[in-house]
């Protein structure tokens, strides 16, 4: 076991040096998650472990809470196995996939009969392939890398190669990482240019006339793409997400073939770009009613074009690709919902830093800085793009609730529930699980060990005592939360040593916030 990143990506490069050839597209889907749909429900699974292992559920449950994880746990309380086999993952996988059109009969038998022929490690990873949840600490760009090295190929290539749509039973290792599927489909898009947070001072980034700043918009980073008449939306997750958005299928009309571009998608009404929370109405729908349409209708502000008349212009300086950007949108007639991001004028970083104050009163989290001979990069090259966002929102709060972690951190208490006060009642208002440091960590932990006052499952409600200055990135309106408030992005900024819980701020406190963030916007 290694946290380095030089060893997991030997371990990578090993790996696909020596895997069978139809097992590797399979891995690469697993680690860019590409999940299967799941064969078998997750109830189902535990309650035929518990049943198998001969364990009462609370005991199964206590288990599961300690592990931190569901299938490691199934993994261990069952019985020895009496045969061992000896099968290769994509057979593995097919053999799942068959399962769908099963009856729950069947499902258990072949479950059952799985298990009994794996070692505990090979029982934990079957049962990863059942539930699609992998988190084994590879990122894109590890894996990227990865097979760069193996394959002898430049990363952007490998990056480029493993988007989009591709089945992992349709297409040999080879011809994926050598990017022969991106010509089979016209929707293929291109891996996103991303930004490093600027957390220096921008002086130190040489003269202002070497940089394009625009405002940093908080909605779906997106691509659209127009290939052979067609037209596809693709979010950053790499979704397909064409159908949520039927405002941006004029397009289809209005791009030359062979275009793509870069831009986030927005709710904007009446020219002005509406709050996150109003653009989540419209997020993962099937079918979009005449409210939604009219409430959180949907704009496209564009930063950028990769693809023109079928050429990659990634190679083009950011100066050319903005040039024929601006050519390009000016030329579609709706330019309401097909916004050019508009370029932020500036002669002295003092000027940008004043200007950037104003960022919320446009439903902006700040300012984008992107150096105008910068390339279009994959992923993120320190020194071309900065993101450098206005500071956050704080609240007060005091710490009512404690679950134990996942992963490394099971044995710990490390998700909190936090709550402000609402009279002489406290009521919860934030989830967090990072901002402090493991020896914070501990010191919370011990904490809520000697100072549990109820337990309902895994949760603790402890001693309202210790008191957390939360961060989050806006506020909306939720009916969802028993304070009638959500706060967007909620992270720990630093635990509050010298405040006491009388101190903490009210649930009145955040509602004047919301009222000021509404009539600023």
């Amino acid at each position: 076991m290694s946290n380095k990143t030089n060893d997991k990506i030997a371990a990578l490069v090993s790996y696909f040096n020596d895997a069978d050839e139809l097992d590797k597209p399979f891995v690469i889907a697993m680690f860019t998650g590409k999940k299967p749909k799941r064969p078998v429900n997750t109830s189902l699974i535990r309650q035929w472990a518990t049943e198998l292992s001969g364990i009462p559920d609370w005991l199964f449950a206590e288990s599961y809470h300690s592990v931190g994880d569901l299938s490691e746990t199934i993994a261990l309380v069952l019985p020895p196995a009496e045969h061992l086999t000896n099968r290769k993952l994509h057979e593995w996988i097919n053999d799942l996939a068959g399962l769908h059109s099963k009856d729950e009969d069947d499902k258990k038998a072949f479950i059952l009969n799985a298990w009994n022929s794996l070692e505990t490690q090979e029982r934990f990873i079957f049962n990863k392939l059942i539930s699609g949840n992998f988190r084994i600490g590879v990122s894109n760009k590890m894996l990227v890398n990865a097979l760069a090295k193996q394959s002898d190929t430049e990363a952007n290539k490998i990056m480029h190669s493993i988007m989009g749509k591709w089945e992992p039973t349709e297409i040999t290792y080879n011809d994926l990482v050598g990017g022969a599927h991106v010509n089979t489909d016209s929707s293929w898009p291109y891996p996103f240019c991303l930004a490093y947070a600027l957390e220096m001072e921008p002086s130190s980034l040489g003269q202002p006339n070497e940089w394009q700043a625009e405002w940093k918009w908080d909605g779906i980073r997106g691509q659209i793409v127009k290939r052979n008449g067609e037209l596809f939306i693709w979010s950053r997750g790499e979704e397909l997400v064409t159908a949520q958005f039927p405002e941006l299928h004029f397009l289809v009309d209005e791009l030359e073939d062979g275009t793509v571009l870069d831009g986030e998608i927005l709710s904007v009404k009446d020219g002005n770009v509406q709050a996150f929370s109003i653009l989540q109405q419209r997020l993962n729908r099937k079918t979009i009613n005449k409210v939604q349409l009219n409430d959180a209708p949907i704009g496209f502000y564009t930063y950028d074009i990769l693809e023109y008349q079928g050429e990659d212009l990634r190679e083009q300086t950011m100066a050319f690709r903005r040039n024929l950007l601006e050519k390009i949108i000016s030329q579609i007639e709706k330019k309401d919902i097909i916004v050019l991001s508009p370029v932020v004028s500036f002669d002295r970083w003092e000027q940008l830093a004043e200007i950037r104050q104003g960022a919320r009163k446009i439903n902006s989290e700040g300012i984008m800085l992107k150096n105008l001979q910068s390339l279009y990069h994959a992923g993120r090259k320190r020194g071309d793009w900065w993101k450098w966002k206005i500071n956050p929102y704080t609240v007060d709060t005091v710490m009512i609730y404690a679950q134990k972690g996942s992963g490394r951190r099971a044995n710990f208490f490390t998700d909190y529930t936090f709550a402000v006060r609402d009279g002489d009642k406290l009521i919860t208002i934030a989830k967090a699980y990072s901002g402090l440091t493991d020896k914070e960590i501990k010191e919370v932990n011990s904490f809520v060990v000697k100072n549990a006052i109820e337990k309902f499952g895994p949760v603790r409600t402890v001693k309202p005592e210790l008191v957390f200055e939360i961060a989050f990135e806006g506020i909306a309106e939720s009916k969802r939360h028993k304070a009638g408030l959500a706060l967007r992005f909620p992270r720990i900024a630093r635990w509050r040593k010298d405040k006491k819980a009388d101190e903490i701020n009210t649930l009145e406190d955040l509602r004047q916030l919301l009222t000021s963030t509404l009539v600023n916007s």
